[in-house]
């Protein structure tokens, strides 16, 4: 009788599913609480995505756990939801594994009006601060002659990277948002990249993957994915303290930094009861950025630096092209990238084959949606595969294989590309893209003017598959020596 009822229950679940599911896109179909999750790679979603993309098409639906998702497969359907139909699908998905956190502040994570009030205060206050003008241009200029120097030191020995660019573009972005630099050997500093770095192996490790699908049973369960929270909770006693440190100076008619412009804020709306504007807010709003304006930029580099070191024929045209347009004494400036066709083609190369970020962050529709004539119900789970934009055949010849000419013209001139998105598309597009682009342009020439990459194994042996692909896609742990050129 029991067995009976099992299966009675199984049925009803999967009739209930097959009910909701007949506004969605087609897609395999799922198990009780299990959903889809017995037919992905949780250690490669990429990977399981495309093989489902090729019996379903390039619009699908996947259930993790209970959860529907509809993913979107290649350049076409990527642009045609978030460009095409960009209001409808600005929301942000379910992010547990931060959302346990922020509690839906800060603007990353945030939806809504928070997120729209939120997103503008901060886009109006980083143009303020210098975003895309000369003074920011500054800034990664000086930052860059301090990795110079620290990088020199290590006397042509090996040494890891990791850390070395992580501290100079952090100290970027908390030139803006905090109003100073941080010296290299600041313990708190170290102590906070350190955080940084744990935590976005971990959300990108198949732990992280799990609690993103299975918070409730997760949060229960021992594992590396409880230091999460852990390192959430220290990053924002940091964040708190600096803060605390801002507001003792502070000055309402003469803001220094963000943190500043935001703290005006607050006094300003402080008898508003729905203001977005709050402590918390504020903590998280800081932490999205110093997040977002570390990680991703400093990882592309590490990345394109072991790409560099595969492919010495590459390296050695950038060289060249350095030495043409910049020379050997004077400082890498952003109006040179439009010179610089082939270095530029080369970050951009490195940018697409690299997908650090190669699903985006989750999205979803904010209200009832058609698309490509399946019925969307508002707050559907959206999953933009931005790797999949970046191998569309369409788009890309030989996109497995890395290749600068991906945007180059026939007569070697930059060629843009609109199926290049590593910033996302749309209304959720990355609000950093333009000071991403300069700190690219400027570290990778920097460090290419001054030395010589020399990798600790033969080149046909660097392997570039990644060592963890989640959220992020992480370039395998490696060693190299740089040689003053």
């Amino acid at each position: 009788m029991e067995a009976i009822c099992l299966v009675v229950l199984c049925l009803s679940y999967l009739l209930l599913l097959q009910k909701r599911r007949g506004k969605l896109p087609p897609g395999p179909r799922p198990l009780p609480l299990l959903g889809n999750l017995h037919q992905l790679d949780t250690k490669d979603l990429v990977k399981s995505l495309e093989a489902l993309s090729k019996k379903y098409g390039p619009v699908f639906t996947v259930y993790l756990g209970r959860k529907p998702n509809v993913i979107l497969y290649g350049y076409r359907a990527v642009r045609e939801a978030l460009v095409e139909q960009a209001d409808n699908f600005s929301g942000r998905g379910d992010f547990a594994a931060v959302h346990s956190f922020t509690k839906g502040n800060g603007i990353a994570f945030s939806n809504g009006e928070k997120w729209k009030v939120l997103r503008r205060f901060a886009l109006a206050t980083l143009r303020n601060f210098g975003m895309g003008k000369r003074s920011v241009e500054e800034r990664i200029q000086e930052e860059a002659q301090f990795l110079l120097e620290e990088i020199g030191k290590t006397k042509q020995t090996p040494f890891d990277p990791t850390l070395y660019l992580s501290r100079a573009v952090s100290n970027v972005i908390c030139n803006i948002v905090f109003g100073n630099r941080f010296d290299y050997k600041d313990e708190k500093f170290l102590s906070l990249l350190g955080l940084l770095n744990d935590n976005f192996r971990l959300i990108s490790s198949g732990w992280g993957t799990f609690y993103n699908i299975y918070p409730g049973l997760m949060r229960l369960l021992p594992g590396p994915h409880n230091r999460i929270f852990r390192n959430f909770e220290k990053m924002k006693r940091s964040i708190q303290e600096m803060v605390r440190r801002h507001e003792e100076t502070f000055q309402e008619d003469c803001p220094r930094d963000l943190v500043d412009c935001f703290l005006a804020m607050m006094h300003k709306e402080k008898g508003n009861p729905a203001s977005s504007f709050t402590a918390d807010t504020l903590a998280m709003t800081t932490l999205n950025l110093f997040f977002g304006g570390t990680e991703t930029v400093s990882t592309t580099l590490r990345y394109g630096l072991l790409i560099l070191m595969k492919y010495p024929g590459v390296t050695e045209r950038v060289h060249e092209e350095i030495d043409k347009v910049i020379g050997r004494n004077r400082r890498p400036a952003a109006e040179d990238r439009s010179r610089m066709p082939y270095t530029d083609a080369v970050i951009h190369e490195i940018q697409r084959f690299t997908n650090v970020i190669p699903l985006s962050l989750p999205h979803r529709v904010v209200e009832d949606t058609c698309f490509r004539g399946y019925q969307l119900p508002k707050g559907t789970g959206v999953i933009p595969v931005l790797t999949s934009v970046h191998s569309d055949p369409t788009k890309y010849e030989e996109p497995q294989r890395f290749s600068p000419q991906n945007f180059l013209d026939e007569n070697n001139r930059f060629k843009a590309n609109d199926a290049f998105m590593p910033f996302s598309a749309g209304r959720r597009i990355c609000l950093g893209e333009g000071l991403a682009r300069m700190e690219l342009f400027i570290f990778f020439t920097t460090i290419l003017q001054n030395f010589d990459l020399q990798p600790t194994t033969p080149p046909d042996l660097i392997d570039l598959t990644p060592s963890i692909s989640g959220v992020g896609n992480l370039p395998p742990a490696y060693q190299l020596r740089i040689v003053p050129r």
